[in-house]
């Protein structure tokens, strides 16, 4: 007979393998988690960062027709351009746009970072977490100064 992943505690109750078999997944199931939830563990920082590095890459990439939309109309004719200017002058737009360069701020120097993790610079966990803290604080302070200019 077969047993397969999903009925193994079935087959090891039926007496269809050997006894280092059976003692092997008994401590398997035993040392697994039963339930993991990603949202109650504190990651430390330096995930946090890699975690935001992804999530602005994917906003960046979303809004990417925004941006090029914008680029066409700003081009187009001076008419178009004022009235870019008159959109942008929205605070929700405001907000959009200003969230959009934090993700290219915190993209950009996350990505800076992760570069030179590859190059071997930072490794340690001291250096992880002072260049992620580095990140965020850098990041932020570039969009408080692109909200100041904006507002």
């Amino acid at each position: 007979m077969f047993c397969l992943s999903k009925i193994v505690p079935t087959c090891v109750r039926a007496g269809l393998q050997d006894d280092a078999t059976q003692e092997e997944s008994l401590l398997m199931s035993k040392a697994r988690p039963k339930f993991l939830n990603l949202l109650q563990i504190r990651q430390p920082v330096p995930a946090v960062v890699s975690i935001l590095h992804r999530i602005s890459g994917a906003l960046l990439f979303l809004f990417l027709w925004l941006f090029l939309a914008g680029l066409q109309r700003s081009l187009a004719s001076p008419e178009s351009y004022s009235q870019l200017q008159s959109l942008i002058d929205q605070p929700l737009v405001k907000l959009v746009v200003l969230g959009l360069v934090w993700a290219y701020l915190h993209h950009t120097f996350a990505g800076i970072r992760h570069l030179g993790l590859d190059l071997r610079l930072g490794i340690q966990l001291p250096g992880a977490r002072m260049t992620a803290y580095t990140v965020l604080v850098v990041a932020l302070i570039g969009t408080a100064i692109a909200g100041a200019l904006l507002w």
